[in-house]
């Protein structure tokens, strides 16, 4: 294969296991009460 061929598809790859990482850390269930209260801090009064 062609160096730059054999590059793009190394960062195809690469990009999409960091999308599926991405995918799995923010739908944990253990996560999912932080990330709640964060999507609330904007509309908290101080």
């Amino acid at each position: 294969m062609d160096d730059i061929t054999t590059l793009r598809v190394s960062a195809t790859v690469l990009s999409f296991l960091i999308f599926i990482g991405i995918m799995l850390w923010t739908i944990d269930r253990r996560k999912t009460r932080r990330f709640e209260e964060a999507s609330r801090l904007p509309f908290l009064d101080e």
